[in-house]
């Protein structure tokens, strides 16, 4: 996810990660590396992913190296201090030109659960069944930690509360996939010739 994209004439070669970074930043507010992360986890890993918190502050040095971003330490309390980032102007011109100017491409699924039913021939039905059973019941979880999530997002800013809305309609239609799944492959085992490839004894 930290590929970075030919970024339009006169921006700096960037890695996605600081874009998203620069993203999380281009909302009012200053914010820690450590706010970035428990956004990002409670909203941007339900469609896009959550870098970890050393690629947040990694990518939060750079953005200020760049210019894109400013630094100030925040006193907490009479032990601890705190940095809080914003974006500049110049990052929000950034960061606007990026999002503008630079095609967003098609998403790239790789869908582990599929390519496991893909090679059904090498497993036992119960095995295949165990796998879509779990992706369903992750799919529920996820899909009620985004509707957790649209909660506190709403009487935020519209556009992630937005991309929320798709996030809830996009677990929705997975756990809707794998009970489909489930069905088609309880129908093929109950009325199929299904070849299925002998495996090597267990040592």
């Amino acid at each position: 996810m930290t590929e970075a994209t030919a970024p339009p004439a006169g921006l700096p070669k960037l890695p996605n990660t600081a874009w998203a970074v620069l993203g999380l930043l281009s909302f009012p507010g200053e914010r820690s590396g450590y706010d970035l992360k428990k956004w990002a986890d409670s909203s941007l890993r339900f469609f896009y992913w959550s870098p970890a918190l050393s690629q947040i502050y990694t990518e939060l040095k750079r953005l200020e190296q760049l210019g894109f971003a400013v630094s100030r330490i925040a006193s907490q309390d009479e032990l601890r201090n705190k940095r809080l980032y914003s974006i500049t102007e110049a990052g929000q011109a950034a960061l606007a030109a990026w999002a503008r100017d630079t095609p967003a491409g098609p998403p790239v699924l790789k869908h582990g659960v599929a390519l496991r039913v893909w090679m059904g021939h090498l497993s036992e039905p119960e095995e295949l069944r165990k796998t879509l059973v779990e992706h369903r019941d992750w799919a529920d979880r996820t899909l009620a930690e985004v509707q957790a999530s649209e909660d506190t997002a709403q009487d935020r800013w519209p556009f992630p509360a937005l991309v929320l809305k798709w996030s809830e309609r996009y677990y929705k239609a997975e756990r809707e996939l794998a009970e489909g799944m489930l069905a088609d492959l309880d129908d093929l085992f109950a009325h199929g010739d299904v070849h299925v490839a002998e495996r090597p004894p267990s040592s």
